[in-house]
């Protein structure tokens, strides 16, 4: 019988195994190694040496979609950008095997495989790739073999054309808002290495944002493609769920018990390329073909433009919740982008949600928090298998319960337990579905966060996130503005452990951001608005 290996062993390995991956001449030296925390304003892919000009410039100078455009038409190879962000990203030789057969076929065929052809796209590793192993953050997974299967949605970009190149980290459960796990360690954040990068996609907001990678997929049922976007100064989108395919991920929660379910989605570099993303994956409704959780709706999105006269929006503003106050750097950019939305001639509504339950952010907070507490957790099952200890942002178990009590008695019997909460959740629904109404509202907008980026570890509950997981409405992240400790010098203590503190001097330059909110299945409208918002408060 073979004995269990310690787990900083299997830890060992691992890393000594990914190591081997990185061409030797792809690696930094010990100087380079000792960088400020501004990765961004330090330029290290420039002065590394690593990449050519020709290759600095792909990296940094284009969107997927006018990458996309040049991959067609073959002025540059894919062997050739995709090189060059497995420069960026310092990633494994195995994906330009692929890049080398696309570059075949556009020449040989003299089309396009598909229409994501040559573009290299990362994954969160949640995501299975046939003969790679996935940890999911899990050390007790280290022993397991690599899959055998692609999960739906990699099945799809492979057949759309793309080039898979790397697989990007995430926390420990998957359910923190800080990317540590005990096997790669902390992910961090390109803007300010003492900040957090977000969670739980936090390896894809840190890599897109460091451009290591020009278009992201990541999953989000409490805001893991939102939190990240909005640390590392991203755009990220949550489509309603299962629009995209999402099957056949490493999921450690039991299948089948009613909840919020989760979606995959992009984190990218601009509105066109989320755009880009959603159309290409939902297409004609061809996702039920890789997965059957999928739905088979098609990607339409004149219709939506056409009924609407001049792009003017009416748009609802989500009123602060007095539990998850917000820091004075997200007020300052939530206000700055409604004072830009009326001068471009919008109507903004303010939506009082304080003094109805139903409408709560604090109350709505609870609830998903009920759901995803109600059933087993299997995920510390896993962590006691293999010895490692809790990382610290599991090891706080933030919750919102300082905000009130659950809304449905915690000794029921699971049965009526779980129909308790469906009552509850479709209250929630209803209320919403009447402000939508009778304002007559086209978007919402809204906080991405309470706060920004904050210091690792301290992020805490998700209280502007969660709320559209648990109505199920696609939410779009748009970067806007940064923290400024001139503009915003007063500090805040909010005077308990779930919420971060704001420290001017700490956060000073991190990104700031915005949220745009449609109802269920208008992904193609919430894209649309947020498009009009992003245009019209860069401006």
């Amino acid at each position: 019988m073979m004995t269990k290996r310690p787990f900083w062993d299997l830890v060992a390995r691992k890393r000594r195994e990914c190591q081997e991956k990185i061409p030797s001449e792809w690696t930094l030296s010990r100087d380079l190694l000792a960088v400020p925390p501004h990765l961004l304003e330090y330029d290290l892919p420039r002065r590394s040496g690593i990449l050519s000009e020709d290759e600095l410039d792909l990296t940094e100078n284009f969107s997927a979609t006018q990458l996309l455009a040049k991959l067609a038409s073959g002025q540059v190879s894919s062997l050739e950008v995709t090189t060059a962000f497995c420069k960026r990203a310092t990633i494994a030789q195995v994906a330009l095997d692929r890049a080398r057969f696309l570059d075949a076929y556009l020449a040989r065929e003299g089309k396009p495989i598909g229409p994501l052809h040559g573009l290299p796209i990362s994954i969160k590793d949640s995501f299975c790739v046939e003969g790679v192993q996935s940890t999911v953050g899990y050390v007790s997974f280290l022993r397991r073999p690599p899959e055998t299967k692609n999960s739906a949605l990699v099945e799809l970009l492979l057949h759309l054309g793309t080039v898979l190149y790397v697989k990007t980290n995430l926390p420990q459960t998957a359910m923190t808002a800080d990317s540590e796990n005990n096997i790669f360690g902390r992910t961090l954040n390109p803007h300010n290495t003492s900040l957090t990068a977000g969670g739980s996609s936090g390896g894809e907001g840190a890599l897109v944002a460091f451009r290591g990678s020009i278009l992201g997929v990541g999953t989000d049922v409490a805001g893991s493609i939102r939190i990240p976007s909005l640390c590392c100064g991203t755009y990220g989108f949550k489509p309603t769920a299962n629009r995209v395919p999402y099957g056949g991920q490493v999921q450690v929660s039991m299948k089948g018990l009613p909840g919020l379910t989760a979606a995959a989605g992009p984190l990218a570099h601009s509105i066109e390329d989320l755009q880009l993303f959603m159309k290409v994956t939902v297409g004609d409704g061809q996702a039920w073909e890789y997965d059957e959780t999928a739905v088979g709706v098609p990607w339409s999105f004149d219709a939506q433009i056409a009924n609407k006269r001049n792009g003017s929006l009416n748009i609802g503003v989500l009123s602060e919740d007095k539990h998850f106050p917000l820091h004075p750097p997200v007020k300052r950019a939530l206000e700055r982008a409604i004072a830009a939305l009326t001068r471009d001639g919008h109507r903004i509504i303010r939506i009082n949600n304080q003094d109805k339950d139903e409408l709560s952010v604090a109350y709505a907070s609870r609830l998903a928090y009920q759901y995803f507490t109600y059933g087993p957790r299997a995920s510390m099952d896993l962590i006691k298998t293999s010895g490692e200890p809790l990382v610290k942002s599991v090891a706080r178990f933030d919750n919102p319960l300082f905000s009130g009590p659950l809304p449905v008695d915690q000794e029921m019997e699971p049965f009526q337990k779980i129909g308790q909460l469906h009552i509850a959740r479709q209250r929630v629904s209803d209320a919403w579905r009447q402000v939508w109404v009778e304002q007559k509202l086209d978007a919402i907008l809204a906080p991405g966060a309470q706060n920004t980026a904050v210091g690792h570890d301290t992020y805490g509950w998700p209280p502007y996130t969660v709320i559209w997981n648990l109505l199920d409405y696609p939410a779009c992240i748009i970067p806007f503005g940064k923290v400024s400790k001139e503009q915003d010098p007063e500090i805040m203590i909010t005077g308990d452990d779930v919420q971060p503190d704001y420290h001017p001097d700490e956060v000073d330059g991190a990104p700031c951001a915005i949220q745009v909110i449609t109802p269920r299945f208008q992904d193609e409208k919430c894209l649309w608005a947020a498009d009009i918002i992003d245009r019209s408060i860069h401006a």
